[in-house]
């Protein structure tokens, strides 16, 4: 919005001597007018920037409020730097690097390193919604909070929407649309990712709405059954006339991405749903050099099973003795995943399709080994942990706090389910879901902007009831309702799927020399990792005994990280 920020500046008497329409410019000149934080308050959208002082000689370092744009800082010799990136890092004649091995545990836990931690020792994140003032390289930095998402969520709480359900659609429709159509301003090539979900959707049905000629949109398709949503788009495409790209690729060209995973994100980083992410970018930034993303819909509006299941689990689970619930757990997991795909296949077939799941054995064990939990929150943190036990994985680390652990996010919501959205907000989005898109997208000289995480939508998703949210138990209910508005029901009302792909078989297959290379015993000699505890998931992923795509997916992501890292210093 820095047209808008340009305009009041004019409309106060500002006489700046303007060299051109940038926004950076316009920062430049509201923060010599009101300072910082009465400067970022005025911006929508994303932004990390460095300020330095020449009055005060002190460094402000700042990050928008959902974490879109990364920042990191730290103390190498008696130097403060801080980048975008940590590669950057690399070229300070005293730069060490030594590997934080609490950070270590928690990607192997979370598949992130979460903020305010980085993978280095002495290098930090600043956190979401932030200022970071410096006097002096080595003095503590003054952190403040201009924006917060656990007070946006409490007041959302407070303050909830008071109309009906269809009201709340409606007012959806005006807030998310001004959001989109903001965004669509610019002075270069425009589209958007489109997976036929519900989230990128909505975004480019209201994209189309504020077009008068086609939007551009891009898909990836892959052959393997159950990864495939590029048929999804394509109907969703032809329903509201976008001019539609998209491109099938063979498992040989998406293995081939992976190589280049570790120059992509400069810290390790394993969702493996990062290489259909870089190959939609690549597919884009053909023809476009902006793409709008629906990335936050479900975080905002209940979008994950994970949410409902917690809480329905632990409402079940906790009225069951102990020893019950353990030797179900035991039962469940003496059936192989692959056996229990197959018989869950059969079952889901029976369903109807807002009930239906992809991969329920998978799930089933994720259900077995929350059975002997002791609380809610223990419950979710098993559900989204891949390592249950990181510590015992990575020699001599303690799990750092984190969000998620931290006693002042707990409880902060009435509700269970509003609770975990929030940690999800706090946590998950920003370190796993926005570094996933920013990282894969710049390295293709992409930009991409989320409608969703404008902060007015934001705040407007915060004080929706639950009712509301998941109205006749449907997940992101009021997203499908205004979706609905713009394409046939059919083509909203189908089983949710994950941006995956295949990377367990892949493991078995193509990737397999790659990983063995990775996981010998030279490889893993540098000490950070327990090698008979790896090589025993490894074989046991190998022979079928087990589907531990994640658990190994982590370490090699770290592996191929640390070797480009070493390589490169």
């Amino acid at each position: 919005n820095y047209e808008a920020i340009r305009a009041e500046l004019s409309d106060i008497g500002v006489d700046w001597d303007w060299r051109g329409r940038s926004d950076t410019e316009v920062l430049l000149a509201a923060f010599a007018t009101w300072g910082v934080r009465e400067s970022v308050t005025r911006c929508i959208g994303m932004f990390a920037f460095a300020l330095w002082d020449r009055q005060t000689a002190t460094l402000t370092v700042g990050r928008d409020r959902m974490g879109e744009k990364p920042l990191y800082f730290g103390l190498v010799g008696r130097d403060l730097v801080f980048a975008s990136e940590l590669a950057a890092f690399y070229s300070h004649p005293d730069w060490d690097g030594e590997i934080n091995r609490g950070a270590l545990a928690l990607m192997m836990r979370h598949n992130y390193v979460p903020t305010p931690n980085s993978i280095f020792e002495g290098v930090a994140k600043l956190p979401p919604g932030s200022i970071a003032t410096f006097d002096t390289p080595k003095s503590k930095p003054h952190i403040e909070r201009f924006w917060c998402a656990r007070e946006a969520a409490l007041r959302g709480c407070n303050e909830p929407f008071l109309g009906t359900a269809e009201q709340a659609v409606d007012k959806l429709e005006e807030v998310l649309g001004v959001a989109v159509s903001s965004q669509m301003v610019s002075d270069v090539p425009i589209g958007a990712f489109l997976s036929g979900g519900i989230d990128s959707s909505t975004i480019v049905s209201l994209m189309q709405a504020h077009s008068d000629k086609p939007v551009r949109t891009f898909s990836i398709g892959f052959n393997e059954k159950g990864y495939d949503e590029a048929i999804h788009a394509r109907a969703v495409a032809k329903q509201l006339g976008t001019d539609h790209t998209e491109l099938y690729v063979s498992a040989h060209e998406a293995m081939g991405v992976v190589e280049k995973l570790p120059k992509i994100y400069s810290e390790p980083f394993s969702d493996s749903s990062q290489i259909p992410t870089f190959l939609v970018s690549a597919l884009a930034r053909e023809a476009v050099t902006v793409s709008l993303s629906g990335d936050g819909g479900d975080e905002l509006f209940s979008g994950y099973t994970r949410y409902a299941l917690s809480d329905q689990m632990w409402s079940k689970i906790s009225i069951l003795p102990k020893w019950s619930r353990r030797a179900a757990s035991n039962a469940i997991n003496s059936v192989d995943t692959q056996t229990l795909n197959c018989i869950g296949d059969g079952v889901m077939r029976l369903l109807p399709d807002r009930w239906k799941v992809q991969r329920p054995g998978e799930k089933a064990h994720k259900v077995a080994d929350v059975l002997s939990l002791d609380s809610p929150e223990a419950v979710y943190m098993r559900l989204i942990s891949h390592w249950n036990n990181p510590e015992e994985l990575v020699v001599g680390s303690t799990e750092p706090l984190t969000a998620l652990t931290d006693a002042e996010n707990k409880g902060v919501l009435p509700e269970l389910m509003r609770q975990l959205m929030l940690l999800d907000e706090i946590s998950y989005l920003p370190d796993d879901i926005l570094v996933k898109v920013d990282r894969a997208a710049m390295a293709v000289g992409l930009e991409t902007r989320v409608p969703m995480l404008d902060h007015r939508v934001v705040s407007f998703a915060n004080s929706l009831p639950t009712s509301i949210l998941r109205k006749n138990g449907e997940a992101k209910w009021p997203l499908r309702q205004l979706l609905q508005r713009h394409v046939p029901q059919a083509l909203v009302d189908r089983p949710k799927m994950g941006f995956g792909i295949p990377i367990g078989q892949w493991l078995r297959s193509g990737l397999r020399d790659w990983a063995e290379d990775l996981l010998s015993d030279t490889a893993l000699d540098h000490g950070y990792f327990e090698t008979g505890l790896v090589r025993s998931v490894w074989e046991s992923h190998i022979n079928g005994s087990a589907n531990n795509e994640y658990l190994i997916w982590d370490v090699l992501m770290f592996q191929a990280w640390h070797k480009h890292y070493r390589e490169e210093t």
